[in-house]
């Protein structure tokens, strides 16, 4: 059984979107300025999904550890 790639895209968005809120919270948390912390938050996270949805498909290539 393997996951189709648009699995792998919405799991991918999906997870980005909870990672993204966290991190603009996060930068806004330290410098309090929501133009900055929304720019960097949605740069880094943009870069981490494509990431994230390479490794995905990466590991849909490897048999270990399916059943």
């Amino acid at each position: 059984m393997r996951d189709k790639r648009r699995r792998s895209i919405i799991k991918t968005l999906t997870w980005r979107a909870i990672a993204t809120a966290v991190t603009i919270m996060g930068i806004y948390y330290i410098t309090s300025d929501i133009l900055v912390s929304s720019s960097v938050g949605l740069a880094i996270n943009l870069i981490k999904g494509m990431l994230y949805y390479i490794h995905e498909r990466g590991w849909e290539k490897i048999e270990w550890g399916r059943i």
